[in-house]
C-alpha cells in the first residue's frame, strides 16, 4: 500500500504541512512509521492464532517504540498512582506503578496484511511485579487511512446540525457504531476523546477480538456475550484505573455485522466500516445494494444527520487488470471503489434523509486508501462550497478534541463529490 520511494518526501512534507499549529507531538504521525512499518520478522510475535473466519493466521507483532521518551514515563506513572489512590481510597500502597516500556502492535492475516496499528504501554505495579499490563495509548493513531476516517467523519457530522462539542463534554449523547475491529483504534479513540460516546463495535471474528484484548491493550471489560451483556459483570481492577470512564462506554460484540444490525434497533450518529478478510477483501455483503446489511443500515443511521465513513482499497478505479502498470501491485478492491461509492449513496440517502444529503470521497496521503463518507445532514452544494465547509468545521473539531494532529490534511487531498 505505500511507495516506498516517496516515504523521504512525505516525511519532509508532513512536518512543513503542521509545522505551525502543531504544538503537542502526535507520536502516531507517519514519520515514525519506520519503526512499525517493516515486515513481522522485523519485530516479535506475541499472539498467533488460527481463525476460522476466513482471516487464516491471525498474529500479533511487537516493535519497539522511541516515544515517548522514558525522560516522561514518571509523569504516567504519578498519574496511575492517583488515579487508584482516587479509585480505592486507603490501598494507595498497592498502586505504584513502574513503566516497562512503550511498543507498537501490529495485527496482521495470513502473516502479510496488516491490518491494524497501535501503541501500548506495558506496566506494573510493585506490589505485583510478576503481572505486566498493558494499554493502548488511545489518543495515538498511527495509520493514516485511520486518521482519514476520523477527520471526516468527525468534521462532516460537525457540518451538520449536530451538537458535537456537547457530545464531547458528555452534555449529549452520540451513538457511533464501528463495522470490523481490529486492534480497536478508531473505537477505543472516539471513546476517550468524545465523553458522550457509545461506541458499539461488531467483529466477526473472535480471534481478533482475542488479539486486540490480550496482546493490543484493549480493554477487556468491552467484550460484550451473545445475550448481549458484559462478559466480565465487573471491571478488572487495573482496567478501572486505566479506563475508568471510558470501557463503560465501549460495547464489543462478537457479530457478523448484518446479524448484528437485524437483531439491534439502534439510531446511529456516526458509523465507521472498516472490514477486510484475511484475503484483504470487501465482502460484497457490505455493499451489494439488495443486501439486508445496507438497507438495515439505513433504517438504523439518523435521518437529520447520521454519517457513515467507510475505508476502500486504493484511491485508483482499475476496471481492467490489464491497466494495471507492470509490476505494480493491484489491490482487490481497486476495480469496484466507484461500485461501491454509488451504493452506498443510493441506499443510504435515496428517499430516507430529509434533504437527501450527499457523498464524497477523500484520498489517504502515503497509502493507497480512499475514505468514502456519506452524510444525510449536508446539503447539496458545489464541490466547492461543500469543501469550504468542511475545511471550516475541521478546525473546529481539532480545537475541541485537541487534537495532535491537522484533519485538513485528510480532507483536503482527492476531495471528490460522488455523482
Amino acid at each position: 500500500m505505500l511507495n516506498l520511494s516517496k516515504r523521504n518526501l512525505s516525511w519532509q512534507l508532513r512536518r512543513l504541512s503542521t509545522a505551525i499549529r502543531q504544538s503537542v507531538e502526535d507520536e502516531g504521525d507517519w514519520f515514525y512509521s519506520s519503526e512499525w512499518w517493516g515486515s513481522l520478522s522485523d519485530g516479535h510475535t506475541v499472539f498467533r492464532s488460527i481463525s476460522d473466519k476466513g482471516n487464516g493466521v491471525v498474529s500479533v507483532g511487537a516493535y519497539p517504540s522511541s516515544r515517548p521518551e522514558n525522560c516522561y514515563w514518571a509523569r504516567t506513572e504519578n498519574w496511575l498512582h492517583k488515579r487508584y489512590e482516587k479509585i480505592y481510597p486507603g490501598h494507595g500502597h498497592e498502586g505504584y506503578f513502574r513503566i516497562l516500556g512503550y511498543q507498537w502492535r501490529n495485527l496482521h492475516f495470513n502473516d502479510d496484511t496488516r491490518q491494524s496499528t497501535v501503541k501500548i504501554m506495558a506496566a506494573y505495579r510493585d506490589s505485583d511485579p510478576g503481572s505486566i499490563h498493558l494499554m493502548q495509548q488511545a489518543e495515538c493513531l498511527a495509520v493514516p487511512y485511520v486518521k482519514s476516517m476520523v477527520s471526516a467523519g468527525l468534521a462532516t457530522i460537525a457540518s451538520c446540525k449536530f451538537d458535537l462539542e456537547s457530545a464531547v463534554c458528555g452534555r449529549k449523547p452520540m451513538k457511533i457504531l464501528c463495522i470490523g475491529h481490529g486492534g480497536g483504534s478508531i473505537p477505543l479513540f472516539l471513546a476517550s476523546k468524545i465523553q458522550g460516546a457509545e461506541v458499539h463495535i461488531a467483529e466477526i471474528d473472535p480471534v481478533v477480538i482475542s488479539a486486540s484484548v490480550q496482546a493490543m491493550g484493549f480493554p477487556s471489560y468491552s467484550v460484550m456475550t451473545p445475550s448481549g451483556s458484559r462478559a466480565h459483570s465487573t471491571p478488572d481492577p487495573i482496567e478501572e484505573v486505566q479506563w475508568k470512564g471510558i470501557h463503560e462506554r465501549l460495547q464489543l460484540h462478537e457479530s457478523d455485522a448484518e446479524k448484528f444490525l437485524l437483531e439491534n434497533r439502534n439510531l446511529y450518529d456516526l458509523v465507521f466500516i472498516d472490514a477486510y478478510d484475511g484475503e484483504d477483501i470487501f465482502p460484497h455483503a457490505l455493499w451489494d445494494t439488495h443486501s439486508p446489511f445496507l438497507n438495515s443500515l439505513a433504517d438504523q443511521l439518523h435521518p437529520e444527520h447520521g454519517t457513515v465513513v467507510v475505508n476502500l482499497h486504493s484511491d485508483v478505479d482499475f476496471r481492467d487488470a490489464d491497466f494495471c502498470p507492470p509490476g505494480s501491485h493491484l489491490l482487490p478492491m481497486g476495480k469496484y471503489v466507484s461500485k461501491v461509492c454509488r451504493a452506498y449513496k443510493e441506499v443510504l440517502l435515496g428517499t430516507r434523509s430529509s434533504n437527501n444529503g450527499l457523498a464524497y470521497v477523500v484520498s489517504v496521503p502515503w497509502v493507497c486508501n480512499t475514505s468514502l463518507v456519506v452524510c444525510r445532514g449536508l446539503e447539496k452544494s458545489s464541490r466547492d462550497i461543500v469543501m469550504k465547509t468542511m475545511m471550516s468545521r475541521a478546525l473546529v473539531v481539532e480545537n475541541i478534541l485537541d487534537l495532535p494532529f491537522s484533519c485538513l490534511q485528510y480532507l483536503k487531498r482527492g476531495f471528490t463529490l460522488v455523482n
